[in-house]
């Protein structure tokens, strides 16, 4: 998957180490070379320019990303100019910050496909989290669906996913199994060493302590983790 981020503050930067950590290719944009610079190592591109000049944008071929992430935190107008051009370049989906519900409205209006509006974002998301506390990483794609990595429940223990009927029952599919374990090294102290199964068969057994990896629709997730 290719994306590319358009703005490098706290929110730019938390998307980009996500998407990255989660083996992403990620185009970097912003008109701060410092901020730029300080992602570089993250970024498959790091580009410093100025995403409302449509010239400068086109020419960083960028118009076959699968997103754009419009970061440009409080320089809404900035953001308003940087979506329209996102959206005449035909770039599909485009996912933005707005400040408030008013400029969501307004990105909306000039292309923008998702508004997330930080702070009831981070209620709904605290709110979720004291809800399901299983929930260890969420990442939200730009397909409408989220990856999460959810503490296997106890009632899992011991069946395998053929018995669990995970995708039948919840319309979620489990994509890999992480397997933390406590080892000693040779020093005598413990540490914790993760196994991944990334193509778990369908009489893979879940043990205690296992992750499961997980992609659904973000309804159908929380009906997994919140379910009794």
């Amino acid at each position: 998957m290719r994306y590319v981020i358009v703005g490098l503050g706290t929110f730019g930067r938390k998307m980009l180490q996500t998407l990255d950590e989660h083996g992403a290719e990620v185009i970097a944009i912003d008109r701060n070379a410092a901020a730029v610079e300080a992602v570089k190592d993250r970024a498959a591109i790091a580009l410093t320019l100025d995403s409302t000049h449509e010239e400068a944008m086109r020419a960083a071929q960028i118009d076959d990303v699968d997103a754009a992430i419009v970061a440009l935190g409080e320089a809404q107008e900035q953001a308003i100019l940087t979506t329209a051009i996102l959206k005449k370049m035909g770039i599909y989906p485009i996912i933005a910050r707005a400040a408030n519900a008013q400029y969501a409205h307004v990105l909306k209006l000039v292309g923008a496909d998702q508004v997330v509006v930080i702070e009831e974002q981070v209620a709904e998301d605290i709110a979720k989290q004291l809800l399901a506390p299983g929930i260890h990483e969420r990442v939200f794609l730009a397909t409408g669906h989220s990856l999460v990595e959810l503490e296997a429940r106890k009632e899992f223990i011991g069946k395998t996913l053929n018995e669990l009927e995970i995708r039948k029952r919840f319309g979620v599919n489990v994509i890999a199994i992480k397997r933390i374990r406590s080892k000693v090294d040779e020093d005598g102290k413990v540490y914790e060493d993760v196994e991944i199964n990334d193509l778990p068969g369908s009489e893979d057994v879940i043990e205690e302590g296992d992750v499961l990896v997980i992609v659904g629709a973000e309804t159908d997730i929380q009906n997994l983790a919140l379910s009794k």
